[in-house]
């Protein structure tokens, strides 16, 4: 586990994505500059779209070498292929379709109209074997070394599409995971697991919101990850928790750094 998460307060959600896409950029780059590529993993959601979409928007986007970068999700709405409900179509929207990205580096999750149909469990097999695929000897798991794992954090603790006391929640060896019987539609889905979500260097938790105040405050209290699964997100390297004044509102002062006047 990594030391003790920062906790980061911007004035408000714009704000909050305006400077997660600054903080983006400046990561990859170093991550590139050092060892020549990098992996991110993406997350959908309000505000992690929200800060795609100021990335695509920033100038310095073009410091990143989008030809050296691998695209992954943390979860993925089991859906028809450029359904406008899938984080990944929402993605190329917002961000990779205006980058010069090489498309074999974009991964995105096995559709429901993919070759695997509508065999969610054969869908999660197949991503994490394309995890697999892509590890070095530098890896010392069967998923690569993250760089940056971003999650959205929802109302009720979850974070990818694992939600509180759902089965997912107890998978110890499988990296990805069908999902059923998700509590916000639609109900499958497909999600990397706590194992794997916690072999990335850097998790960056990402909320804006009043109703999310509750969720961050109890996550960072260390409640139990099974009953709230934020709390057991962390990097190898390093916690961030990236929030808005709102969604900040319950977490004790000693925790927080104000990031934006």
């Amino acid at each position: 586990m990594s030391a003790a998460p920062l906790v980061v307060v911007h004035r408000d959600a714009s704000l909050l994505a305006e400077a997660a896409a600054a903080r983006l950029v400046t990561r990859l780059v170093d991550v590139q500059a050092a060892r020549g590529h990098a992996h991110v993993v993406l997350t959908g959601g309000g505000v992690g779209i929200a800060t795609l979409a100021a990335l695509a928007a920033c100038p310095a986007r073009d410091a990143v070498e989008w030809q050296a970068l691998d695209v992954w999700w943390g979860d993925e709405r089991f859906l028809p292929d450029g359904d406008p409900e899938r984080n990944a179509t929402q993605a190329r929207a917002a961000l990779l379709d205006a980058v010069p990205i090489d498309p074999s580096r974009v991964h995105a999750m096995p559709s429901s109209d993919g070759v695997h149909g509508d065999d969610v469990d054969a869908a999660a097999r197949a991503y994490a074997a394309d995890l697999a695929a892509a590890t070095s000897l530098e890896d010392h798991s069967d998923v690569p070394s993250f760089d940056v794992l971003l999650l959205g954090v929802g109302p009720d603790g979850h974070i990818a599409s694992l939600f509180p006391s759902n089965p997912a929640m107890y998978e110890v060896e499988r990296s990805v995971i069908g999902v059923r019987g998700a509590p916000k539609p639609p109900p499958v889905r497909v999600s990397l697991t706590l194992r794997a979500i916690n072999q990335a260097r850097e998790v960056w938790l990402l909320a804006a919101g009043t109703e999310k105040a509750a969720a961050v405050a109890l996550a960072l209290s260390q409640v139990g990850e099974v009953a709230l699964p934020a709390a057991g997100a962390h990097g190898l390297g390093r916690t961030l928790w990236l929030l808005d004044r709102a969604a900040a509102a319950q977490v004790p002062a000693g925790l927080t750094r104000l990031a934006s006047p």
